[in-house]
Parts: structure tokens; C-alpha cells; sequence
């Protein structure tokens, strides 16, 4: 059984206007088991914060750093923690 987490990253490049934030969005669902939400940043990163199983948050972010995602993805910063809850589902906002 794996441990609940949460996971904070933030995604530089080219990664607004594109759809990121949608297709994370439908990655995290596809993924499963987890709640949070992809934010557009005032700087041009989009911020993921994703909550539940570590196994299911390492997937996103790996997907994050070097899966088909739209638009060009420079790099990733991330931090973990512990989850807060208090999210329905997975949004865009």
C-alpha cells in the first residue's frame, strides 16, 4: 500500500495557451486516484498540484518532465509534502 502525497510542481517553457493545463488535466484523470489542480502562472509556469498515491503522483510528473504534452516543457521543479485534501476532483483553473 503506498503512502498519500502531495505533489507541487512547476512547469517552464512554453506551456501557456497550448492546452497544458487541460491535458494535465486529463492525464491526472487518466492516471487516477488523484485530486488537485493545473494553475496558469502571472510569470508563464503553470503550477500542478496533485494529491494521492506517491506511485500516482511520480507518474504524472514523469509524464510532466518527458511525456507528449503540448506545447514545449523546459523543465520541471517539484516539492512534495503531505496532503491537505479539500480538492474535488482534478480542475483548471
Amino acid at each position: 500500500m503506498s503512502e498519500d502525497v502531495r505533489l507541487v510542481a512547476w512547469v517552464r517553457g512554453r506551456v501557456q495557451g497550448v492546452g497544458f493545463r487541460w491535458f494535465t488535466r486529463a492525464r491526472a484523470l487518466e492516471i487516477g486516484g488523484l485530486s488537485g489542480f493545473a494553475l496558469n502562472l502571472d510569470d508563464g509556469r503553470v503550477q500542478v498540484v496533485a494529491e494521492g498515491a506517491r506511485e500516482d503522483c511520480e507518474r504524472l510528473l514523469g509524464w510532466l518532465r518527458d511525456g507528449d504534452t503540448p506545447g514545449r516543457v523546459d523543465g520541471v521543479t517539484e516539492i512534495w509534502d503531505t496532503p491537505r485534501g479539500g480538492y474535488d476532483g482534478f480542475a483548471v483553473r
